[in-house]
């Protein structure tokens, strides 16, 4: 059957996935068989799991002070945004001298894990371009981070892990590249996104293998073994000897790509089911597809992964914000949550890490619509068996507009670069002294190097 007679739908939809299917075959090495290395040392896995919150999630409301003054600054300088005591979800992190916090109220099931050491916050982090203070950032323009409170230019100096330097990788990619050779033919699965193109995980050697959140390759349509006209035509169509160059590497990408979903799908055919209920959320749907990728890790022969999740909506400038952050924050945390009970389940709970990431803060008042506008620092939260919990990491803002660690408008100036969050994440990965500044070219200008949460 030509494949001219095929539905044109059809035809498109497998050739435009193909490159989300097949992203990194060429620069990771193919993996040709799910059985063919697997991995001598169960002990010697790791993974990290980055969630990323689009659009800048408000900090100010995702971490607050429960001592009195503390609460009072809170409480008179978020106006309308201010949550009532009542609502907040406790804890009592061990290292801050007895001064009591609290999660957004939503986030009760990380304060949960917080409570039994299994998650930890980190204050204020943020784009650096080196240490800062206020006076600093108002009389000299070297220390501003370029295009600051821009989301697009924010996202891309979190994922790149540098504020200032122009780089094309970001560093979840760069610490790939650093433990890819651990992983040997079976790099393809070293970077692995499940919501789109992911800039934080390409590397120089490795990239991003896509799939779906809900657990697809992208192939599922073709079967070379099938009658139907769909499989039938795209089989002659990449089947065809093509002499044009760019033609014939399109089919070859094709072709690798279905030899790749075929692997991961006979491996997770074989993996065991897990009893762990994830939230049914488009968050829940990602962690429970990362959770069912690491489960199959030893079929897949890998020794380190960095996994890439996403939810976006926290660009909340409106008077809808409490709300919409109320449900947002609430499905990061279950989701985050379930992942947690998930990695226990498969007694890999110390061997994986996940944290969040945001474009940057928002300010501290409310706006005049009732929600906030873009800021900088902002807090974030670690989790994972490894992770040293019950603390609470960095240097907390004094929360006051124009106070000391405001730019102007309740604009935290971060207190912890990003690279220094990051670190502390390729530190527990592996990497060396010398990886590490491979990885973080930027690091060295921090004194106090990576925090120590992991």
């Amino acid at each position: 059957m030509s494949t001219t007679k095929l539905h044109r739908r059809g035809l498109l939809r497998l050739g435009a996935l193909a490159p989300m299917a097949f992203s990194s075959g060429l620069l990771g090495g193919l993996v040709r068989s799910a059985y063919a290395q697997n991995v001598s040392n169960p002990a010697d896995y790791k993974a990290l799991v980055a969630v990323f919150m689009f659009g800048g999630n408000d900090g100010n409301n995702l971490l607050i002070p429960l001592d009195a003054s503390g609460f009072a600054d809170y409480t008179n300088g978020r106006g309308r945004l201010a949550l009532s005591r009542e609502s907040l979800a406790a804890i009592n992190p061990s290292n801050t001298g007895g001064r009591a916090f609290a999660l957004h109220g939503s986030m009760s099931a990380l304060a949960t894990l917080f409570s039994a050491g299994k998650a930890a916050a980190v204050a204020n982090v943020g784009p650096l371009v080196k240490p800062t203070t206020r006076s600093q950032w108002q009389i000299d323009d070297s220390f501003s981070p370029p295009n600051l409170f821009s989301h697009s230019d924010q996202q891309n100096q979190w994922q790149s892990g540098a504020a200032d330097v122009s780089v094309r990788q970001g560093w979840g990619g760069r610490i790939a590249d650093q433990v890819a050779a651990l992983n040997g033919v079976q790099n393809i699965a070293t970077a692995i996104t499940v919501n789109g193109r992911s800039f934080f995980q390409q590397g120089a050697m490795v990239a991003p293998y896509a799939v779906s959140p809900s657990g697809y390759f992208g192939f599922e349509s073709y079967d070379p073994k099938s009658t139907s006209a769909l499989s039938v035509g795209f089989g002659e169509m990449i089947n065809v000897r093509r002499t044009h160059l760019f033609e014939a590497a399109w089919n070859d990408v094709i072709k690798r790509g279905i030899d790749t979903q075929q692997v991961f799908q006979a491996a997770l055919n074989q993996a065991p089911a897990l009893t762990t209920v994830f939230p049914q959320t488009g968050i829940g749907d990602q962690l429970q597809t990362i959770a069912r990728l690491i489960a199959v890790r030893a079929s897949l022969g890998v020794k380190r992964q960095v996994y890439f999740a996403s939810i976006g909506g926290f660009d909340t400038h409106g008077a809808d914000q409490l709300q919409d952050q109320s449900e947002l924050l609430g499905a990061v945390s279950n989701a985050m949550a379930a992942f947690y009970r998930a990695t226990e389940e498969m007694n890999v709970a110390q061997q994986v890490t996940a944290f969040t990431m945001s474009d940057f803060g928002r300010d501290f008042p409310a706006n005049g619509s009732g929600g906030s506008d873009h800021g900088w620092g902002s807090h974030h939260i670690a989790v994972g068996g490894a992770v040293q919990g019950n603390k609470l990491y960095g240097t907390f803002p004094v929360l006051r507009a124009n106070g000391p660690d405001d730019t102007s408008g309740g604009r935290w100036i971060p207190s912890t670069a990003t690279e220094q969050y990051a670190a502390a994440f390729a530190r527990w990965f592996g990497l060396s002294s010398s990886e590490l500044a491979i990885a973080f070219p930027t690091l060295s200008r921090f004194a106090a190097g990576p925090l120590s949460f992991v």
